[in-house]
């Protein structure tokens, strides 16, 4: 399918001129080169669990990053008390794939958890998401006491020297960090990176000492196993929380999928028509060595479904 047909495939809630200049810059830097391994694959032109199949194919399988017996964590973006229509949170079709990759790859427990911003019960109700990870095996683990916290010190950080972290991030054996990507009116844009301010009780910390800096320096105590950005409905303006008046949204029906984090959001970043170094952890997460931003030196594999 070229870029034309996938357009006219597209539902845009925005101007279709827009539109159109975010997937330019995408089919330019994600063009696949012929090696086999890959670093990040990104999917687009179907439903978000057909991306997420073909995009764990492409890396693998979960059985490359899943072990039987092994303690599963996945971290979606569920903050909002909202539908997947509105563009807020990740899609809960893709978080029930995922818990089904991860059990039948033979995962003894899989947990699904957020530290929400509104009512913790109302987001994992009506974000879909317990719904989806009950009705494929998983557990939705409780985030909202400090009871679930444990101190951690953050090697190497300059700020964020240490926070409370969710014990799931501590001690689960896998951790996949399932984000939404979509505008944030205080970074430019939330994803991969930024999702895991969702696993810190403390993270006020972050607004206040310097937020870049934290997001970047986080992902020094643990890099997630695997990254999986939801980029089916993509919110381009009025984030993170959105609303249906003044947010604007897009069908992109697209997923990127990379164990390194940096260019996982590298390559979001594109969609959204930014270049890495316009969101600034980016550059920072790359300066401290946690992953690569310059998406021209890595293997990447592109899939219309």
């Amino acid at each position: 399918m070229d870029r034309r047909e996938f357009l006219k495939k597209c539902v845009i809630y925005g101007a279709a001129t827009v539109g159109a200049t975010l997937l330019r810059p995408v089919e330019r830097i994600l063009a696949a080169p012929s090696d086999t391994t890959v670093d990040l694959v990104a999917v687009m032109g179907g439903r978000p669990s057909e991306l997420f199949d073909a995009g764990i194919a492409a890396l693998g399988g979960m059985r490359s990053f899943v072990k039987p017996g092994q303690t599963v964590a996945i971290k979606p973006n569920i903050s909002w008390s909202a539908p997947p229509e509105r563009g807020a949170t990740t899609n809960p079709e893709l978080i029930r794939r995922i818990v089904e990759h991860c059990r039948e790859a033979g995962a003894k427990r899989v947990y699904v958890f957020d530290n929400t911003i509104s009512s913790w019960q109302a987001c994992y109700r009506e974000t879909g998401a317990e719904a989806a990870a009950k009705a494929a095996g998983a557990q939705m683990a409780p985030a909202h006491s400090t009871s679930y916290y444990h101190k951690a010190v953050i090697p190497g950080a300059k700020i964020l020297k240490e926070a409370l972290v969710h014990e799931l991030m501590l001690e689960a054996d896998v951790l996949i960090n399932v984000p939404i990507l979509k505008h944030h009116a205080s970074t430019r844009m939330t994803a991969a990176l930024k999702n895991l301010m969702g696993v810190v009780w403390d993270r006020q910390f972050y607004h206040y000492s310097g937020l870049s800096q934290c997001i970047a320096e986080f992902p020094l105590l643990r890099k997630p196993t695997l990254n999986v950005i939801d980029a089916y409905t993509v919110m381009t303006s009025g984030g993170p929380q959105g609303s249906s008046y003044r947010a604007a949204l897009e069908l992109r029906k697209m997923q990127i999928l990379s164990v390194d984090i940096v260019a996982a959001d590298a390559a979001a970043s594109r969609i959204l028509g930014h270049a890495p170094e316009d969101i600034q952890y980016i550059p920072i997460a790359s300066d401290l060595r946690l992953g690569r931003k310059d998406l021209s030196n890595l293997r990447v594999q592109r899939i219309t479904l």
